[in-house]
């Protein structure tokens, strides 16, 4: 029996479908459910709320949403190897799990939801979490249809996507981030928690989006961070020469000096140089 409900045991449950996590796939799975269990409570109050979850694999943080009240969990899993595990969950939880057998790549959950917004939940596969995160921080138009992720990053990762100016880890990933979303790390998740175990650290993540960021086009806002810290150890005065615009025009709309480093440049700073190469482009 385990802790949240009376399904089989995880290794039990890997062990009688040849569950092996492949690599290919970016698959370390999470064995312990008072692990699940944690991520499952940073989302808030599940009563009534619908997730979407990734990569579930055997189902360990699946069992937690559901056992904490989930009213509908959409699992997304691209390992058919893994049905069959779900489907037990399933069966346990009559009409609340729905599993779809997708690339997260390649998977718009908006047909599955309608009106309703959803959480995202998951302890994402390392080889394309920084891409989905990267996808669900630029849906157009905003606000997104979902109203807060709860997500597992190695912790490298979650430090790019929190860090502010000043920060060693600043970068294009925490300017687009923290633009979009507040931002923080919940807490760590050791390597031996995981099957087979990672060489990293790995953190959870809460993002939660902002309903009114500061207003500027996303693409612009992401050429000039791409430009800033493509040469970071350069002054703006040279890292901002790619865009072919005046960079004083750019520092002065975010009254910065030219002789600055991207990594100094708060995330209002990239904004409203996004919002003057906007305008540069539009009357040129």
């Amino acid at each position: 029996m385990s802790a949240i409900d009376d399904l089989p045991p995880l290794r039990e449950v890997i062990r009688r479908y040849s569950l092996s996590a492949r690599k290919s796939l970016g698959q370390n799975f999470l064995l312990d459910l008072n692990l699940t269990g944690k991520i499952a409570r940073a989302a808030g109050p599940l009563d009534d709320a619908t997730v979407v979850e990734i990569g579930p694999g055997p189902g360990g943080l699946t069992r937690a949403l559901l056992a904490m009240g989930a009213r509908h969990v959409i699992a997304v899993e691209r390992d058919e190897r893994a049905l069959p595990a779900l489907e037990e969950i399933s069966a346990r939880y009559p009409g609340r799990l729905e599993i779809v057998c997708a690339d997260a790549q390649h998977f718009d959950p908006r047909p599955w939801l309608g009106s309703t917004r959803a959480k995202i939940v998951a302890n994402l596969p390392y080889n394309i979490a920084t891409a989905l995160l990267v996808e669900w921080l630029s849906i157009e138009p905003w606000p997104p249809w979902y109203d807060m992720m709860v997500l597992m990053f190695q912790r490298e990762v979650a430090e790019r996507i929190v860090a502010r100016e000043n920060e060693e880890a600043y970068g294009r990933l925490g300017v687009l981030a923290n633009w979009r979303a507040e931002t923080k790390i919940l807490f760590d998740i050791s390597p031996a928690a995981f099957v087979p175990q990672p060489k990293v650290t790995s953190s959870v993540v809460r993002l939660t989006p902002r309903q009114a960021p500061d207003i500027c086009e996303r693409p612009a806002l992401e050429q000039v961070a791409a430009a800033a810290f493509g040469q970071r150890r350069k002054m703006l005065r040279q890292s901002l020469k790619s865009l072919a615009v005046d960079p004083a025009r750019l520092a002065a709309a975010a009254q910065v000096d030219l002789t600055r480093r991207a990594e100094t440049i708060p995330v209002s700073g990239f904004v409203a140089m996004a919002r003057e190469l906007t305008h540069i482009r539009n009357t040129t």
